[in-house]
């Protein structure tokens, strides 16, 4: 877990900085932070057009240059080749709705996280696809 946070320092986000990275036998596959595509200018640099907007946590995700690092996770792995089916991601917050679909697709089977998010789908979607959610405490 320590990792993802040290993942999540690479954030170019200016809400929220959130790392994952998905793991098998004690190695990691993948990394992600949210951000902006590459080559597109960051929020660092342009500002924030949710903040602008006044859009809430966990709503209207589409109102947003970046890409959440549970999507960058599933991106990276599939640029580099490498399969996450069965593998454990370890991200500093509870994935959204969105994330988790598309983390149920790509055959994740644990999700361990620390910190909550502000949407109520979350969860019942992984139970109701059998990934087994664990909540860690932070140090």
């Amino acid at each position: 877990m320590d990792i993802a946070f040290l993942v999540a320092k690479r954030s170019t986000c200016l809400r929220r900085q959130v790392g994952a990275i998905a793991v098998t036998d004690k190695r990691i596959l993948a990394t992600g932070y949210n951000g902006a595509p590459s080559g597109l200018a960051h929020c660092l640099e342009v500002g924030c057009l949710r903040e602008e907007l006044g859009v809430p946590s966990g709503e209207r995700h589409e109102l947003c240059r970046g890409l959440h690092a549970e999507q960058n996770v599933i991106i990276q792995a599939a640029y580099h080749g490498v399969s996450i089916k069965g593998a454990t991601l370890y991200c500093t917050n509870l994935p959204c709705s969105i994330c988790s679909k598309m983390l149920i697709n790509a055959g994740i089977g644990d999700v361990v996280y620390q910190e909550g998010y502000a949407d109520s789908m979350t969860e019942e979607m992984l139970q109701a696809a059998g990934v087994t959610l664990i909540r860690v405490d932070g140090a």
